[in-house]
């Protein structure tokens, strides 16, 4: 039978009791339907992961106990940042949530020529924030007890002059002549440059070349955005990670 895992920011220490409550609680309560005495883990995002009991269910929150720490799958071993070109909302949250269970550590949104809308203020904020429940409901379901960051939305042009770079740095771009099999196995981080629905429009792909980006192509046909990302990472975990 499997086991519901949950989300905390809270401390983990075995025989305390927590309150959990917002859409965790709903999704415990009304979703998962849920009862007392119900074994659950939960895990902090910092890669500690405790088993717990559910000890009793409100109209708008969840108690339960924490029980002896477990031990938390692994993280993988490539230490990827996708920096991804913002794509419309339903697309990005698949974006986000198949990233995650791909093992990526980072993910960068950018507004690039080819983003649909340039959000400001209070409606980025919620989007942002949005984005963050994708992610942490993504760690719940594949098992991982580490949340991968999700930055500050940013434009192309700023974040490429100010990120620290990496050991291997790729941008895809369908009309490349290199492939990911004709790359050495990086040594270090990767960073993984993907455009928005239309992809990288030209200006952009000379700045991330001028950047140190090197730009790759996958296959002969032209993949959509929700899935060239993720094509890239499963390839990358294929050749380098954890599919091997």
């Amino acid at each position: 039978m499997r086991i519901s895992r949950l989300y905390t920011a809270h401390a983990l220490v075995p025989g305390a009791s927590l309150t959990i409550d917002g859409q965790t609680a709903h999704q415990v309560t009304h979703v998962l339907r849920l009862r007392s005495g119900a074994a659950l883990r939960v895990f902090d995002g910092a890669g500690n992961e405790h088993h717990a009991i559910l000890q009793g269910t409100g109209r708008d929150s969840i108690e339960l106990t924490v029980g002896e720490q477990v031990s938390a799958s692994p993280e993988s071993a490539l230490s990827v940042t996708l920096a991804q070109g913002i794509a419309r909302q339903d697309r990005m949250d698949l974006i986000l949530q198949k990233a995650v269970e791909l093992g990526v550590n980072t993910i960068q949104p950018l507004w690039m020529q080819r983003s649909q809308s340039h959000l400001k203020g209070e409606r980025l904020a919620r989007r942002r924030q949005h984005w963050q429940g994708v992610v942490i409901s993504a760690c719940e379901q594949c098992g991982r007890a580490t949340l991968p960051v999700v930055e500050a939305p940013d434009s192309l042009a700023n974040w490429i002059h100010t990120q620290p770079g990496a050991d291997c740095q790729l941008m895809l771009q369908p009309d490349s002549a290199h492939t990911l099999p004709g790359i050495a196995a990086p040594a270090g981080n990767i960073v993984l440059l993907v455009g928005p629905e239309g992809g990288l429009e030209s200006g952009e792909q000379s700045l991330a070349r001028t950047a140190g980006f090197k730009g790759i192509r996958l296959g002969q046909r032209i993949l959509r955005t929700e899935t060239a990302g993720l094509a890239a990472l499963a390839a990358m975990q294929t050749l380098w990670g954890d599919f091997r």
